[in-house]
């Protein structure tokens, strides 16, 4: 039996799908991953697992370049023959669905990590794209051999009460999960050591909340507050609302903050850091970030937005909320946690107690599988009890 996982990025496959390839793999699968060209599609081949590249641009709404890439996507499903196809992302997600039903593709596993901008924005060009892409999806998700799953409730009740996918078709798994052997809880000196050390990692982004962290980390400089502000994470040249490089590399020429760039090694990082702040202010899906951070030990701060309140789901008690688009309200915060490390300690504790029982890769593994499970059930459950 074959998979194709496709996704509008090999940095999304390699980093978020990964671990899922090698359980199917491990099942007796053959897995096949599809994206756009990139720096991370060669890896899988260390994997033992095989990658095709799709020319495609995610920001692209020039018609025929966009019938170009659903032709291109066609084609490659013709040549595959795959059993099921698992599309990550919205654009993917249409995509495959529709070249799944021209090349006659009898499973299709749609996975939407957050609404994004068209649904989030008021901007005039997302309300205009809205009913378009909102008829595609009605069109493309309803088929009676798929399946649509969500990362939080808020876009499942979005996605019934807009009917973007059947309510039967909808399934709900919170996140791509962690790997809880390598993130594990770092030594217990967090309420000990100085300058406090906040770490905000993520693709640079305007709604990820990229500028209200520096414009934070400038604001407790300036009063003399000793603390160390981190930003790891790459500008997105495919997306509209990247924070260009330039910029991030004035804040860090100013000493506002330290700008790592991409970051291999996340678990080292995340070893030595207090705390993990992310004031993202459109839907999320689940963001790692947090998780990994929390299954670290470390104290998260987040807004209490769709996706965000997954991971820190009570303020006072499992992390931090800030409000969104406001760099006060997150230097607030963070000099709250440089005066009180005993309130650092008990919300890095109560991370790491919910991404253990709610975050867990294995279990993310396991429900998506159970998905599969609905659409190709004799040879995936012969499979899983081999």
């Amino acid at each position: 039996m074959k998979f194709i996982l496709f996704a509008n990025t090999d940095w999304y496959l390699y980093n978020f799908r990964l671990s899922t390839a090698l359980q199917l793999r491990s099942m007796g699968m053959e897995v096949v991953m599809v994206s756009p060209p990139g720096d991370f599609g060669e890896r899988f081949q260390r994997h033992g697992i095989r990658w095709r590249p799709l020319p495609m641009e995610r920001s692209s709404l020039n018609p025929w370049r966009e019938a170009g890439t659903l032709a291109r996507l066609v084609g490659v499903l013709r040549e595959e023959r795959p059993d099921l196809l698992h599309s990550f992302t919205l654009k993917c997600a249409v995509y495959g669905a529709l070249a799944a039903r021209a090349a006659g593709v009898p499973a299709v596993v749609n996975a939407v990590t957050g609404l994004g901008y068209v649904f989030s924005s008021d901007r005039a060009k997302a309300r205009m794209l809205r009913p378009l892409v909102s008829l595609l999806m009605r069109g493309a998700l309803g088929g009676e051999h798929s399946r649509v799953i969500l990362q939080n409730p808020d876009d499942a009740q979005a996605f019934a009460d807009a009917r973007l996918a059947p309510p039967h078709n909808i399934r709900l798994i919170r996140g791509s999960g962690v790997d809880l052997s390598r993130f594990l809880l770092r030594d217990a000196d967090g309420d000990v050591r100085h300058p406090l050390r906040v770490l905000l990692a993520a693709r640079l982004l305007r709604e990820k909340g990229v500028r209200e962290y520096a414009a934070a980390a400038a604001q407790l400089r300036a009063k003399g507050r000793d603390v160390r502000f981190l930003l790891a994470g790459m500008p997105d040249p495919g997306n509209p609302h990247s924070v260009p490089a330039a910029e991030v590399e004035a804040w860090h020429a100013q000493g506002t903050l330290e700008w790592l760039g991409h970051v291999e090694d996340m678990p080292a990082l995340l070893r030595s850091v207090d705390v993990m702040a992310l004031p993202s202010y459109y839907r999320e899906g689940v963001p790692k970030s947090l998780i990994e951070a929390g299954a670290c030990g470390i104290a998260l701060v987040t807004t209490n937005l769709p996706g965000c309140r997954e991971v820190v789901s009570r303020d006072g008690e499992d992390g931090l909320h800030v409000e969104p688009r406001s760099a006060d309200s997150l230097a607030r915060v963070i000099a709250r946690l440089d005066d009180d490390r005993d309130l650092l300690r008990r919300l890095g504790e109560r991370a790491r107690a919910r991404a253990l029982s709610d975050f867990d890769e294995k279990v993310v593994i396991r429900k998506t599988c159970e998905v599969y499970g609905e659409l190709v059930p004799l040879q995936l459950q012969g499979a899983m009890a081999g």
